[in-house]
């Protein structure tokens, strides 16, 4: 921008752009129901529930008790704000030191189910990523799942952010934003997908949660949430 032409062009944007105030109250509430209608789309159903609570018991089972370990769901599964295409993201709780042959023996038994047709669930396209955190990635019924080893803190992640929607309350309003700000930025701006170089959700998550705590008293609408984020 040219010296003397109002200033730096995140200012003139972030002047530029009405805030919620500045919208008409009829014209907000009318498009604040067409973001729950969006919302309503993508947000997990009693079937999408009932399917992966199936892929984790059946993970459970093939590998938690096979090798007498614990296997923990986290993510945006137990927090309910998951796409359609979402994935299911397990840990396993066991000895990983040097010399464990754990990580080994969680691919074994998958590999497995991989070849075993009359298995409950089919089991393929397995990988190992062999990087900082290691990970065992498949699919299990056609969900995609991310297997890592003794995450707790995303399990602690799970357990903060549900706290968080219900010290917001107004009707799971930090969920539901959630839901509405992933799907726009998975499906419309193709933003979202650690996996790529793009944004993780647990990046995402905490962005939002930023605008919650700077302006938690004024929000009511997941599409206000989306407009300030």
């Amino acid at each position: 921008m040219a010296p003397g032409g109002g200033g730096a062009l995140p200012a003139v944007m972030a002047r530029d752009v009405p805030g919620p105030a500045a919208i008409p109250a009829a014209a907000m509430a009318s498009a604040e129901v067409a973001a729950a209608e969006v919302v309503r789309r993508v947000q997990p159903t009693d079937a999408s529930e009932r399917r992966r609570a199936e892929v984790v018991d059946y993970a459970r089972r093939i590998v938690g008790t096979a090798l007498g370990c614990e296997v923990f769901v986290f993510g945006s599964v137990p927090l309910k704000t998951y796409l359609p295409d979402g994935d299911i993201d397990l840990t396993v709780i066991g000895n990983t030191s040097c010399g464990s042959t754990l990580i080994d023996d969680v691919y074994y038994i998958l590999g497995s189910g991989e070849e075993n047709g009359d298995a409950e669930f089919e089991v393929k396209d397995l990988e190992h990523i062999d990087a900082e955190v290691r990970l065992i990635k498949c699919t299990i019924g056609n969900i995609i799942v991310d297997i890592s080893f003794n995450q707790t803190g995303g399990i602690c992640a799970v357990s903060f952010l549900e706290l968080v929607d219900r010290k917001v309350g107004k009707n799971h309003l930090f969920k539901r934003s959630i839901i509405l700000i992933k799907g726009w930025c998975y499906y419309e701006s193709r933003l979202l997908g650690a996996h790529h170089g793009l944004i993780s959700t647990y990046a995402l998550e905490t962005l939002i949660l930023y605008v919650f705590n700077l302006f938690h008293k004024s929000l009511h609408g997941p599409l206000e949430v989306s407009g300030i984020f």
